[in-house]
């Protein structure tokens, strides 16, 4: 079900919540990607958790502020509805973006966490390539909006063989893409591209984490997922998936969510 939440700081904020369980469940989509990205994974989550998919400002139905969108101001906007809905300890799993905010969220607001999970994500900043290729996106979306933008993004999403196997997959991730306002992108790829090294937040945590990595994936290869070990460190390599995980293997995320909170 689809709702809104109207924050403090003036950001109207979508999310979908399905479900009931002790344990909150927190997913936080990628880059021109919306609550809908979730689409397969939240009816097999919400089976035995409360979940929460809310739409990141910039992206699906939440405001779009005229300011940078920086991995900071994601996280207050996200602590300030655990605060609002009353959600702590939520276990927060973040896919591409939403692993970048999930690192920042971990960083500044700990306390709220029981656990988090990057999925196809990373801890390290953009090199200087990454960088030069956000701001090319930015001007090409200011030059002929999304639709060609989110074209040329998302087949790179997916492991190469999806493309011809899973198309209402792809057609459902460049549907939701087309429908990002191109203000909210241009000022996500300016937020990305300035991010901070954040690995030590992997590597210095305490709480459970699960790092989820596909085999295929052509934007963030699994060794840069992988960039911690220890105890409270789990790790998932997806054969087969390539950068969206949640659409091409649902049921096995689900499964291997699911498995991670039981023995955490």
């Amino acid at each position: 079900m689809k709702k809104q939440l109207q924050l403090e700081n003036g950001l109207t904020l979508a999310y979908q919540e399905e479900g009931s369980g002790a344990q909150t469940i927190v997913l936080l989509h990628g880059f021109c990607g919306s609550s809908a990205y979730w689409t397969k994974l939240i009816p097999l989550l919400s089976r035995s958790h409360r979940v929460i998919a809310p739409d990141l400002r910039g992206h699906g139905d939440s405001s779009v502020p005229d300011e940078p969108h920086t991995m900071e101001r994601f996280a207050d906007d996200l602590a300030a509805a655990v605060d609002k809905l009353g959600l702590a300890p939520i276990h927060l799993f973040g896919h591409s973006l939403g692993g970048y905010v999930t690192l920042a969220f971990a960083e500044k607001y700990a306390d709220m966490l029981g656990s988090f999970g990057l999925i196809h994500s990373t801890g390290y900043p953009d090199d200087e390539a990454a960088k030069a290729n956000r701001d090319k996106g930015a001007k090409s979306i200011r030059e002929s909006g999304m639709e060609p933008f989110v074209k040329a993004l998302v087949p790179k999403l997916f492991a190469p063989a999806h493309l011809a196997t899973m198309p209402d997959e792809v057609q459902l991730a460049k549907e939701i893409g087309v429908r990002t306002e191109p203000i909210g992108a241009i000022r996500t790829l300016q937020g990305m591209r300035d991010r901070p090294d954040r690995t030590h937040v992997l590597r210095d945590t305490r709480l459970p984490v699960l790092l989820v990595a596909g085999e295929e994936d052509q934007i963030i290869a699994p060794e840069k997922t992988f960039t911690a070990n220890g105890a409270n460190i789990r790790q998932l390599r997806m054969a087969g998936a390539g950068h969206m995980g949640m659409l091409e293997a649902p049921e096995q995320l689900a499964e291997e969510i699911v498995r991670f909170l039981s023995d955490n």
